[in-house]
């Protein structure tokens, strides 16, 4: 191979990045129209995938310098974007993960950029679409990328539609699993609609699970009353079940709970739904009461759980 042809591979790979860097707006002052660099912006990308992590193992994941790192941490830290817990194993160290505003800053950063990458496909046809993930993947393979561990999934607020897809799901799995009419898809879309009219971002929330871009579960929170929130609509798709999702999602609820200053957790169930009640008596949760009754075309026993917070 001659100097000049080595050269020549060496201007052709400099020209791609100065392509793909002003392709998808890195250049620009801020990451994708947020006021985060292209740094700080995968930084909270990491710490929106997974559970908890330590500054070093980000770090070494990222190749950053542990100087930088930290003061983007710091920042985060700052504005309430992450929260550091010491690490059982060594409480010398310290565990990172998001907190709840974190995932809220996050969020539209994510939609963003899934919305702007969406845009580039759309303006290829679908063999091209294929042709460009596999030339990506070509050069992932001979500059030895790792192969990224497979998400489990995400935790999001909800977003506009996301009401439309939890009174579809409730209907459509619990006809299907426990032979339910639409009278409870009715009971359903009041529940939801109560929430979008009088939502309080301070005292309530709603969190959807994304698995692979596609939504697979869900669970509300809502005010009760000044000292009692309510958790609601708990759904995890089948396909995704057996991933620890339900636990998740009930377990944020608590978490906010008690940030919102609530006293207690209620919930209404019944008690055919054995997996959800198994998850809440797993949390803390303690059944109160219970009472037959007659809904959505079935004889069922009502129960009532409650978490002292």
């Amino acid at each position: 191979m001659s100097d000049k042809d080595f050269d020549r591979r060496i201007v052709a790979v400099r020209r791609f990045n100065r392509f793909w860097t002003r392709k998808i707006g890195v250049l620009r002052e801020g990451y994708l129209e947020s006021p985060f660099s292209l740094t700080e912006a995968r930084v909270l990308y990491e710490l929106a995938h997974c559970e908890e992590t330590m500054a070093k193992e980000l770090g070494e994941e990222l190749r950053l310098d542990a100087g930088y790192l930290s003061r983007i941490l710091r920042d985060f830290e700052k504005d309430g974007l992450i929260h550091k817990r010491p690490s059982e194993a060594d409480g010398r160290r310290r565990l990172l993960r998001l907190t709840e505003r974190g995932r809220e800053v996050f969020a539209p950063l994510d939609a963003r950029s899934r919305k702007d990458i969406g845009a580039m496909l759309g303006g290829l046809s679908r063999i091209g679409q294929e042709r460009l993930v596999g030339a990506m993947r070509t050069i992932e393979g001979l500059l030895g990328a790792r192969s990224e561990p497979e998400v489990p999934y995400i935790l999001r607020p909800h977003w506009p539609g996301d009401m439309g897809w939890v009174v579809h799901r409730h209907g459509v799995l619990y006809a299907r699993e426990y032979g339910w009419d639409e009278r409870f898809e009715a009971l359903v879309a009041e529940i939801v609609a109560k929430f979008i009219q009088h939502y309080d971002p301070k005292l309530e929330r709603c969190w959807i699970a994304e698995r692979d871009g596609e939504i697979v579960g869900s669970v509300f929170l809502v005010r009760e009353s000044e000292e009692i929130a309510k958790l609601r609509l708990l759904l995890v798709e089948p396909q995704a079940r057996g991933l620890g999702i339900g636990s998740r999602l009930v377990e944020e609820c608590v978490r906010f709970a008690r940030l919102a200053s609530y006293r207690k957790i209620t919930l209404w169930t019944n008690d055919v739904l054995i997996a959800a009640s198994r998850i809440y008596r797993g949390l803390g949760f303690r059944l109160v009461h219970e009472e037959p009754h007659h809904s959505f075309g079935h004889d069922l026993v009502g129960q009532t759980w409650e978490l002292m917070l």
